[in-house]
């Protein structure tokens, strides 16, 4: 019997046929639907593949007192030169800097950077030089330190720059991606401060958010900076002046959430925990945060989960605190955004995630992105390479777009005067020996900068604690020195310096030379000055204490005498 449905479809009741059952469709009148449906199938990408691959185990870093500080930022950080550690250690903060190619066994008794009085919460390298690295700690400081290219052969306590401006202890740093010199960073004083570090102060001050700040991403431009806080709020905030762009709720769930931009297509990805404790991301519009375009469960674990994009190839990877897998996805431009490929396992847990810049990548085996995991349970860090499997070894266009290099596209001054740039691109085809000249070079023009504002006062000492000279010159040729030009004044000198060198010094120009000596060697440090400052303080707190008591006690003592003259 034929029964009509539709009328463009006609199907046939079930005919038995033995044991059988078959259902007859006449498929001739269905028509294609009028809206185009989500592909649910399987979906054609050439990342579909990708695999991690852990390194064997002369491959890794053994032997590393990783920190146990609970705090959710990484604690790792890595450049095609240097990865740094933060270590555990007793009092105070320390991390650990090894060349990327000591890889091994580590000494027990290796140098660290011990300059910071306080647990160290984030370390960054500085993008455009591979011998710098910033580092913020619960001392309320930012401190800027230069790494020589053979690293560490003694314990670094002296830094290139300090940066203080924060109340409390400062939580994330974060280096402009195409300004030089200008560093982000938000502490739990609930601020948010634009720092210039060629000059040592602060440019802005970002004082919009009423909770904890617990992450933040600048776009591909840095000219907007996104933000997720304990108020459960995403903000986009224009960095310069400081003016909130828009804002949402980000994830319902209490614990932290991560934010990171997705390249410069304007959509953000965020990561954090639904009403029930779920974990999840969220796909958003920067233009409007009134609600998420797309959003996905993960899972129901309980760690921190962060995102890391590569805008080369369009994938986010989402790895958790305590768990042993890393998913990775790839983004598009049409809906649902976001396309799960698959994930790396691993049955150690991990307490965070380095990631190596992609000038740092070895495309001869078609590596596209480098994890370097530290070891919950072990002072391990293990390199992981997601690696595209393919049959030639030849350099791939496909895979490996031209890439950020290590050049700024802006100075700080003209970021900071309103102008925008994108990055700058490299070639990743050309080798990686001549991007890391590029930031060798780099490396003498930031010293040359920064070191007249940092060491200032310290050569000044040290030109005082020199050697004095006597002058044993004619007073008459003294006279005619004097009456020269500026530009003829060395000439003179070196002439002058040159005849009489043969004199010799007698025994009381050389007591008063050592005792100039003394004097510049008994000069007070900023150390010394600064513990002078705070017990000077400590005894003004006194002297208050007791002018107060002083006071209280008139006035008992006037009082008692009132009450006497009543009687």
């Amino acid at each position: 019997m034929i029964a009509e449905i539709d009328s463009n479809v006609k199907t046939f009741s079930p005919q038995k046929s033995g044991d059988k059952f078959i259902n007859l469709i006449d498929n001739r009148s269905c028509t294609k639907p009028s809206t185009r449906l989500w592909f649910r199938g399987v979906r054609s990408s050439k990342f579909r593949h990708v695999y991690g691959e852990s390194a064997k185990r002369e491959k890794c870093y053994d032997n590393i007192q990783i920190t146990k500080n609970a705090h959710d930022s990484q604690f790792c950080a890595v450049n095609p030169k240097f990865i740094a550690i933060v270590t555990e250690v007793a009092g105070g903060g320390a991390f650990i800097v090894i060349p990327i190619n000591c890889t091994g066994r580590l000494d027990f008794n290796a140098s660290k950077v011990t300059g910071h009085s306080g647990p160290i919460l984030d370390i960054k390298w500085n993008p455009f030089n591979d011998n710098v690295i910033a580092s913020c700690a619960d001392d309320c400081t930012i401190k800027l330190w230069h790494i020589p290219d053979e690293g560490l052969s003694m314990h670094l306590t002296e830094c290139l720059v300090e940066l203080q401006g924060h109340k409390r202890r400062i939580a994330y740093i974060e280096w402009h991606p195409t300004a030089e010199n200008i560093l982000f960073s938000a502490g739990f004083d609930h601020l948010l401060i634009v720092w210039d570090i060629e000059k040592g102060g602060a440019v802005n001050v970002i004082d919009c958010h009423h909770d904890a700040i617990h992450s933040m991403s600048l776009n591909r431009d840095g000219s907007l900076l996104a933000t997720t806080c304990k108020d459960k709020k995403l903000r986009i905030i224009e960095p310069r002046s400081g003016i909130v762009k828009s804002e949402g709720i980000c994830h319902a769930g209490p614990k932290a959430s991560k934010v990171v931009y997705l390249g410069s297509t304007g959509r953000l990805l965020t990561t954090g925990f639904s009403r029930h404790s779920d974990r999840q991301y969220s796909v958003w519009d920067e233009n409007s945060l009134d609600k998420p375009l797309f959003t996905d469960t993960i899972d129901s674990s309980s760690g921190i989960v962060s995102p890391y994009f590569d805008p080369d190839t369009n994938m986010v990877y989402l790895a958790g605190k305590g768990d042993g897998n890393i998913r990775y996805y790839e983004i598009t431009d049409e809906p649902p955004y976001i396309h799960f490929l698959n994930q790396f396992l691993s049955g150690n847990p991990q307490r965070g995630l380095g990631c190596m810049p992609k000038r740092g990548l070895k495309t001869s085996q078609c590596e596209i992105f480098r994890f370097y995991k530290l070891h919950a349970t072990k002072g391990m860090c293990e390199p992981i390479s997601m690696i595209v499997p393919r049959k030639s070894d030849q350099f791939h266009d496909d895979l490996y777009p031209d890439t950020i290099g290590s050049k700024p596209a802006l100075s700080a001054q003209e970021w900071i005067r309103g102008s925008n740039a994108m990055p700058i691109l490299v070639s990743m085809k050309t080798g990686e020996s001549t991007i890391l000249n590029i930031t060798s070079i780099k490396q003498s023009n930031y010293n040359k900068i920064n070191a007249p504002l940092i060491d200032n006062n310290k050569r000044k000492f040290a030109f005082l604690s020199t050697e004095t000279v006597p002058d044993y010159r004619p007073k008459d040729l003294i006279t005619e020195k004097s009456q020269k030009t500026s530009n003829n004044q060395t000439t003179k000198f070196q002439q002058l310096q040159q005849r009489f060198s043969h004199v010799e010094v007698n025994n009381k120009d050389i007591s008063l030379t050592r005792e100039m000596n003394n004097i510049g060697e008994n000069i007070l440090t900023d150390n010394d000055l600064r513990r002078a400052y705070q017990s000077q303080c400590e005894e003004i707190r006194k002297l208050k204490k007791q002018l107060s008591n002083s006071e209280q006690r008139i006035k008992e003592l006037e009082e008692q005498v009132r009450r006497l003259l009543i009687k």
